[in-house]
């Protein structure tokens, strides 16, 4: 090992790399700032921040299949919806949702020829979390590009509801 000696700074393979201009924290020392020299093994990646409530969610991007919450308006009219409002104008009659569970108004005649056919309506991109009396459920786009590991936040298919659907009552007998 006493016969290796240290290049000379003139015959390292990086001196003829641009530098980043250092800070005045960084002192007198180089800081190589070349990919040619990072080792091939990727970045850290950052850790993701997960939400405290996946379910109240409305869009999900955290793997390549992009997911979103959609809403059904034509539910909305059949159900007779208290927050679903219409007005006219232009000579149409216009409905939408007071609590822009959904933000577009949409022409009420077209909605309902379009609920008449066999395909119905169809659904709406959700802006805020669907109310438990929505007709929603969860859109997939691009399914084709799942992979091995699946879902990365299953949790945001579950759709909240109102009040459990069951209770469970313990009886204690001494």
């Amino acid at each position: 090992l006493g016969s290796l000696t240290r290049p000379a700074p003139r015959e390292r393979c990086w001196d003829n790399l641009k530098t980043a201009p250092l800070s005045s924290l960084a002192g007198n020392g180089n800081v190589l700032q070349s990919s040619a020299y990072m080792s091939d093994s990727p970045l850290p990646t950052t850790a993701v921040d997960l939400p405290l409530r996946p379910q109240d969610e409305v869009s999900c991007r955290r793997c390549e299949v992009h997911c979103d919450k959609v809403v059904y308006p034509g539910a909305c009219v059949e159900r007779a919806c208290a927050f679903v409002y219409a007005y006219e104008a232009f000579g149409h009659t216009y409905m939408g949702c007071m609590q822009r569970v959904f933000d577009v108004e949409i022409d009420l005649d077209l909605l309902r020829a379009a609920e008449k056919r066999s395909e119905g309506f169809g659904a709406v991109v959700a802006r805020r979390v669907p109310l438990p009396m929505c007709h929603s459920e969860v859109a997939s786009c691009y399914e084709q590009r799942g992979d091995d590991v699946g879902c990365r936040n299953p949790e945001f298919f579950e759709m909240p509801v109102a009040s459990p659907s069951f209770r469970v009552f313990a009886q204690i007998e001494p």
